[in-house]
């Protein structure tokens, strides 16, 4: 009897705990709310713009919103945490973000299994007074559910989802597209600059910081940072003293008729800085994806897919990322763990980490040179393509340490004259090899085979590039062993003779 009153007890409790405080059905141009918890919630509803403030700090408030609107917004502040159930929600904002958290605590997006929701924002003009995002949170964002998530943003300066802090996704097919313009392009500062095309310096230079010079130098100590250049022309710098031998840079590559019309790019991150850049999923926080199917389409130059500025994780999950800018970015570690990640970059680098004190690395770096590595394979599949060319990469980590430690890995890319970022002898726990010269053609399966002729791994790479820059690793390479890797027009044969082999 005692454990019958137990269990009964149990379930009741379950059954609160899974009731919505907060039922929101959207029907055209309408809302209507229905509210269990009324203490310290405050609701208002002005057609289908619903905007939801709670006070309490303890309980997890729970909102399970359905129905459909081409004219809507949710809105939710609330002090403690809250978990949005999804439930074949079709939802349209014609200017801001459908879904506005601002919420300091976490929140949770949870689509409902077997449900398919889609929030869609076709302006974000109004900057001030919305959030130029489909999903925008102030705070840490859930996004999980075993059912679908399909993320449109058409407007100008329209991101599909943004947080203030970290991201995590599991279990969710979601997929995000973004096509909209850019809002303005902000003005030039450090991490590159555009020269114009009669090489005259009318923008100016950017602010540079310090870096020492080589041993042998009369600046041991080097020379501190000095400020940007004005525009209009270089300044008098008068005497300037002696640095002594500079480090030699290798072979830098052509940029054509004397002038770089591009501005500096790749290993020197010349990046354009854009306002309300489209973006497809970013965070001023960490970005985690554990599990689950995440496609990100991105449309406009400048568009990155997944930019996570305290880093990226890629835990599991099948991810396909495909833009016009950086697949993936971060401005801290980018780790691929047990993922299945296709990351495609029609105008620049696939994956792209700019770790704050990785750059200038080549010239002995400077005491607070991170030396912690800025991508890291330990697992899955990681096909990182770039279709530019040179300077462009697969994986680009701007000097900064690239460790390999396990993982199927295939980049293709241009590189920096050649010479992409790579892993060391000591950084490769995995043999790897770098091939410079690979032919690819498009749609053309390109095999890596051992000695036997066994089949390692097979791709399809959805461009040409006739000479590709490409790391090449697999759980099944050993050190002393013979593999080929082989395409149309193209086949090498290499020994593995140490963890990190160059292969011309």
């Amino acid at each position: 009897m005692k454990r019958m009153l137990i269990w009964a007890l149990a379930l009741m409790m379950g059954s609160v705990c899974d009731a919505e405080d907060i039922t929101i059905t959207y029907n055209g141009s309408k809302a209507k709310v229905k509210q269990s918890v009324k203490d310290s919630v405050t609701v208002k509803v002005q057609g289908a713009n619903v905007d939801i403030e709670s006070l309490y700090k303890d309980h997890k408030l729970t909102l399970l919103v359905k129905g459909k609107s081409n004219d809507g917004q949710l809105t939710l502040k609330t002090a403690g945490k809250a978990k949005i159930k999804l439930d074949n929600l079709n939802l349209t904002s014609q200017e801001g973000a459908p879904i506005c958290l601002k919420n300091k605590k976490k929140v949770e997006i949870v689509a409902h299994k077997g449900t398919e929701n889609t929030l869609t924002v076709t302006a974000c003009s109004d900057t001030v007074n919305h959030k130029g995002a489909v999903i925008w949170a102030k705070g840490k964002l859930l996004l999980s559910g075993k059912g679908v998530l399909n993320i449109i943003a058409t407007g100008d300066g329209c991101r599909g989802i943004k947080a203030k802090k970290d991201i995590t996704i599991e279990e969710l097919t979601l997929n995000v597209t973004t096509s909209g313009n850019h809002l303005g392009e902000k003005p030039f500062g450090f991490g590159g600059f555009q020269m114009p095309n009669d090489s005259t310096l009318k923008a100016g230079f950017p602010n540079f910081p310090n870096f020492p010079m080589p041993n042998d130098s009369t600046m041991k100590g080097g020379f501190p940072g000095f400020p940007g250049f004005p525009g209009g022309g270089m300044p008098d710098f008068g005497n300037m003293p002696d640095f002594g031998n500079m480090p030699d840079f290798g072979n830098m590559p052509p940029f054509g008729n004397d002038s770089i019309e591009g501005g500096f790019g790749g290993g020197f991150a010349g990046k354009h800085k854009y306002v309300a850049s489209t973006k497809g999923i970013a965070s001023k926080g960490k970005i985690t994806i554990n599990s689950g199917n995440v496609t990100v389409r991105t449309n406009t130059a400048g568009a990155e897919g997944i930019e996570g500025k305290k880093g990226v994780v890629f835990n599991g999950g099948n991810i396909d990322v495909m833009t016009p800018d950086d697949a993936v970015n971060a401005n801290a570690t980018i780790e691929f763990n047990g993922a299945n990640v296709i990351a495609r970059s029609t105008g620049n680098d696939a994956v792209d980490s700019n770790p704050e004190n990785g750059f200038f690395m080549p010239f002995g770096g400077n005491a607070n040179q991170d030396t912690a590595p800025a991508i890291i394979v330990r697992g899955g599949t990681v096909y990182a393509w770039s279709q530019v060319g040179s300077p462009e990469e697969g994986m680009d980590c701007d000097f900064a340490p690239l460790a390999i430690e396990g993982g199927t890995i295939f980049t293709v890319g241009g590189g920096m004259g050649e010479m992409p970022s790579v892993p060391t002898i000591a950084t490769a726990k995995q043999p790897t090899v770098l091939l410079i010269g690979l032919n690819v053609v498009k749609d053309e399966p390109i095999s890596v085979c051992d000695e036997k002729g066994k089949r390692l791994d097979t791709i399809k790479v959805p461009f040409a590039m006739r000479r590709s820059a490409s790391l090449v690793s697999s759980p099944a390479f050993k050190i002393g062993s013979t593999y080929t890797v082989k395409t149309k027009g193209y086949e090498k044969t290499f020994t593995i003779k140490e963890n990190f082999t160059t292969v011309r």
